[in-house]
């Protein structure tokens, strides 16, 4: 009897190839950041350079950007705070908004990551043309639109 599943050729698709990779990456930052003594998850590292961009995010424009809702940005932070990376405050004008701001500890740790990234940034193109990173970038900015129109 035949059966009327359709096969799927999972090394020859490009999702499976992405996950593997961002998997592969996030393995390494998370060495990186260890090796260079940082106390500092990659989720984390995104929050600070949210923040570095534009202190006083309110959470929600946090959870926007960082791609996360708003219970586990929620737990991010609370982390983040008691490792005195970030701190809370109630808006004046509305309170239930908290805005969150980078400590001087958070900006120091901040700043420590710029060589990591640089360094991490270095090996993922490695051995890349620019024109192959440029190519690579469009089809990833295409793939990114497909999930946007979804």
């Amino acid at each position: 009897m035949k059966s009327n599943v359709e096969k799927i050729d999972y090394e020859n698709c490009i999702a499976p190839q992405l996950g593997k990779t961002a998997k592969i990456l996030d393995y390494h930052l998370q060495e990186f950041l260890s090796s260079n003594g940082l106390d500092l998850t990659k989720e984390q590292m995104i929050v600070l350079k949210k923040l570095h961009d534009k202190d006083g995010l309110n959470q929600n424009e946090l959870a926007f950007l960082t791609l996360r809702n708003k219970s586990s940005l929620t737990r991010l932070l609370a982390k983040m705070e008691k490792k005195n990376y970030i701190t809370r405050n109630q808006c004046e004008c509305d309170k239930r908004i908290n805005k969150v701001f980078l400590t001087p500890l958070g900006k120091e740790t901040f700043q420590k990551t710029r060589p990591i990234i640089k360094k991490m940034m270095d090996a993922v193109e490695n051995n890349i043309s620019t024109e192959e990173k440029k190519q690579i970038i469009t089809i990833l900015q295409k793939i990114q639109a497909n999930f946007i129109s979804l």
